[in-house]
C-alpha cells in the first residue's frame, strides 16, 4: 500500500507543478489539488455523507461559518480540512481552522495549500487545536516515514489509536530537532556552559565563554563532517585505511573553517551514487569526482571543472539535474519528481561522457 500511495502522491506533485501557474483562486486550488489528495487517501469525494464540502460549523453567535471539507468515517467526523491558495503558506496563524476544530468533534485538522499539508491535533489542551502541527507532508519531499504516518489517515488504514500514540512523539521530536539544529548553527550560552562544565572546572569568564563557543561550533562541524564521511565511505565501499581523493573533494567543511559553508545532504549522496552507477558502465570509478558547493552538487570527469558530467540542484523545494550537452558551459535543467528519475537521463549522461572522450580539452 505504501508504494501505491507514494506513486499516486508523486503523480499529484507533478500535476501541481504543471498546473499551479494557471490556478488563480483558492477555489481552483481546492478543485485541482486538494480534492485529488482526498481521493488518494481513499475517500469518495462524490459521496456527500463521506466527504462534505462547505460544512457548516456554527460558532457561538456566529451562524453559517463553513469549513472547506469534513471527512467522515462510519458517520463520525475524523478530519477537517481548510484550504489556502497554493501561493499562500499553510500556516495556522490567524487561521479559521482553530475555531472550526473546537466545534467539529473531529480529532484532527489539516491546513493545506495543495502542496504542503499540516496535520494538527489537541495534544496540549483537550478540544483546543495546538498552535503547531504534529505532522507535515510535503509533496515535493515524500519521505518513507511520512508515508507510513499518512497511511493511518487513509480510509482503508485509518487508525485513531495509532495516530494518537505517535502524534505526541512526532510533535516533540520535531520541536527538539529544530532546537538542536539551532544549536548546531549557533550554540547558545546555556548549551556551551552545559557541555564545558563536564570537563572544565574553572569559572567561565565572558571571554572564556566566547572562546568555548567557537570551540563548540567547530566541534559540532567536525562531528557532522566525520559522520558524513563515514557514511559515504560505507556507500562507496572504501577501505578506511586508504585516504580517498573523492572523500576529500566531497567533504563540505575544512579543518581551517570555523563554521560550515554547506553540508552534503543524504539526498545528494544518494543521487551522486545513482549517477556514478550509470557512468560506471563506461568509466572507472577513479575518473568520477564529486564537488559540493552552496548552490549545487557537481559530478565531474577527471576532477576537471571544464568537464562537468552533471550537477544536482537539491537545495530547494523542487529538485533538478543539470545536464551538459556537448560540453556547453550552461547546462539544461530537468526537474526530478524523485531520485529514481535520474535513471531516465542515462542516455544524456553517457552522451556527455562520450563527447568529452572524443575531444581533447587542455588541462586547467
Amino acid at each position: 500500500m505504501e508504494a501505491d500511495l507514494k506513486l499516486k502522491l508523486e503523480q499529484l506533485h507533478k500535476r501541481v507543478d504543471a498546473l499551479k501557474d494557471q490556478i488563480n483562486t483558492e477555489e481552483a486550488t481546492k478543485n485541482a489539488f486538494v480534492m485529488p489528495f482526498i481521493q488518494i487517501l481513499g475517500y469518495d469525494i462524490f459521496n456527500p455523507t463521506e466527504v462534505i464540502p462547505e460544512f457548516i460549523c456554527d460558532i457561538g453567535t456566529k451562524k453559517g461559518e463553513k469549513v472547506d471539507y469534513v471527512i467522515k468515517k462510519d458517520g463520525e467526523p475524523i478530519l477537517i480540512i481548510e484550504c489556502k491558495h497554493w501561493k499562500e503558506h499553510a500556516d495556522a496563524h490567524n487561521s479559521q481552522l482553530h475555531r472550526y476544530y473546537h466545534v467539529s468533534k473531529a480529532r484532527f485538522g489539516v491546513l493545506t495549500n495543495g502542496h504542503t499539508y499540516n496535520f494538527y491535533a489537541d495534544l496540549e489542551k483537550p478540544n483546543i487545536m495546538d498552535e503547531k502541527p504534529f505532522f507535515t507532508l510535503d509533496l515535493s519531499d515524500l519521505k518513507t516515514s511520512s508515508l507510513k504516518i499518512l497511511e493511518n489517515f487513509t480510509k482503508q488504514g485509518y487508525n485513531l489509536e495509532s495516530i494518537l500514540d505517535s502524534a505526541e512523539a512526532l510533535k516533540y521530536i520535531k520541536a527538539i530537532r529544530n532546537e538542536f539544529e539551532k544549536e548546531l548553527q549557533e550554540p547558545s550560552d546555556e548549551m556551551v556552559k552545559l557541555l564545558v562544565s563536564r570537563f572544565f572546572d574553572r569559572p567561565l569568564t565572558s571571554s572564556r565563554l566566547a572562546t568555548f563557543k567557537e570551540y563548540t561550533r567547530k566541534a559540532f562541524s567536525n562531528s557532522i563532517n566525520e559522520s558524513i564521511s563515514f557514511r559515504l565511505k560505507n556507500a562507496l565501499h572504501i577501505n578506511e585505511s586508504v585516504p580517498s581523493k573523492e572523500l576529500e573533494q566531497i567533504t563540505p567543511i575544512h579543518e581551517n573553517t570555523e563554521t560550515p559553508r554547506f553540508i552534503t545532504t543524504e539526498e545528494e549522496m544518494e543521487g551522486s551514487q545513482i549517477v556514478k552507477a550509470i557512468l560506471r558502465e563506461s568509466l572507472p570509478a577513479s575518473r568520477i569526482a564529486f564537488r559540493d558547493t552552496q548552490s549545487y552538487f557537481g559530478i565531474l570527469l577527471d576532477d576537471n571543472n571544464r568537464k562537468p558530467l552533471c550537477r544536482l540542484h537539491f537545495n530547494a523545494t523542487n529538485k533538478y539535474i543539470e545536464l551538459f550537452h556537448n560540453g556547453k558551459d550552461n547546462g539544461e535543467r530537468k526537474q526530478l519528481a524523485s531520485l529514481d528519475d535520474l535513471y531516465s537521463y542515462k542516455a544524456e549522461l553517457l552522451s556527455t561522457l562520450k563527447h568529452y572522450e572524443e575531444i581533447k580539452i587542455k588541462p586547467e
